[in-house]
C-alpha cells in the first residue's frame, strides 16, 4: 500500500484464536513499545487463517496481492 512519507506503509495481517478480545488498537500499542515508530503498521487486518503452500509455509506473496 502507497505511502507519501515511506513510500509504502506497513499491513500487518493477523489471525486471532478464537474468542480473543484483540483489537487493532492492541496490535499497534504492542508494535509501539517494541518498535521504531517508522516500522508500527499503518493498516492491520484481521483473518480467519493466512494463505498456506502444500508443505505450511505462509505465501506471502498471495498477501501481499490482497494488501494492494
Amino acid at each position: 500500500m502507497a505511502d507519501d512519507v515511506l513510500g509504502e506503509a506497513i499491513k500487518v495481517f493477523v489471525v486471532r484464536d478464537e474468542g480473543s478480545g484483540l483489537i487493532e488498537r492492541d496490535i499497534r500499542a504492542f508494535c509501539a513499545q517494541r518498535l521504531e515508530d517508522y516500522m508500527v503498521p499503518k493498516y492491520v487486518e484481521f483473518r480467519t487463517e493466512l494463505p498456506k503452500s502444500e508443505n505450511g509455509k505462509t505465501l506471502r506473496k498471495d498477501l501481499r496481492v490482497c494488501a494492494e
